[in-house]
């Protein structure tokens, strides 16, 4: 028996991309899906759609900006199927510039989403896996976790963070709660939407022409998962055989 089965799985990020992908992927394969996001209408028709397959969904809106609103979700959870064996903390922008073009609001917001986010699903579900004396938290980062681009610096920064957040936590909790750094290279997703800077739309765009897609992640999610409780998948990097970077 594939050890998914059952477990209940929490994703932030839910309503496109690797988010979706993995919901998908996961409740094929017999995991209770607990999904989050801002956007309610698409959470509703992916779980609806889940549920109509005779697999296991429920969604709650989620802002990972928000400590409260992260803790209401992750007891959300608890509420509804009784515990939470994975905290996947995948949501994330990345609105590119360069640094001169001092675009200072989004710097804001790739922190408060891609750092303050995952340390809020840290906040929220480790107590309970400790209590519970299992989980496992798989944190999303990207390639720009391990070097540095044009337009990227601040991305890269906050990748850098989840790197070493997750690699702290996984030592501190070794034992009991399993830590999981998956990093994407170029994937299909809607990041590239939150580019507003137009050299960096631009650069994005020729980049994106080599993307794998997002069940490429969620595979890689899933077989993080499915390990023996005596194994911890510490670090996956998944990108396109065709990328140099």
């Amino acid at each position: 028996m594939s050890n998914i089965q059952g477990k209940v799985v929490v994703i932030t990020g839910a309503s496109s991309g690797i988010g979706e992908a993995s919901a998908r992927l996961l409740a094929s394969q017999g995991a209770h899906v607990v999904l989050g996001a801002r956007r309610v209408d698409r959470l509703e028709t992916l779980v609806a759609e889940l549920n109509e397959a005779g697999q296991s969904a429920a969604f709650r809106a989620v802002d990972v900006t928000r400590r409260d609103d992260v803790q209401a979700f992750i007891d959300f959870a608890v509420e509804r199927f009784g515990r939470v064996d994975v905290i996947v903390n995948n949501a994330g922008v990345m609105p590119l510039s360069k640094l001169e073009a001092l675009k200072i609001e989004e710097w804001d917001r790739m922190i408060d989403v891609n750092i303050r986010g995952v340390l809020h699903g840290i906040a929220a579900g480790l107590p309970l896996m400790q209590r519970q004396r299992c989980g496992q938290f798989i944190n999303i980062a990207s390639i720009g976790a391990y070097t540095v681009s044009p337009t990227a610096a601040v991305y890269c920064a906050t990748k850098f963070a989840v790197r070493a957040i997750s690699e702290g936590l996984r030592q501190e909790v070794g034992g009991d709660v399993r830590v999981t750094v998956i990093s994407p290279g170029v994937t299909e997703s809607e990041l590239a939407e939150s580019i507003s800077d137009a050299g960096g739309r631009a650069e994005m765009r020729e980049f994106r022409k080599i993307a794998i897609p997002a069940e490429a992640i969620a595979r890689a999610i899933a077989y993080a998962i499915d390990q023996p409780a005596d194994v911890d998948v510490s670090e996956l990097i998944v990108r396109p055989t065709a990328s140099p970077f």
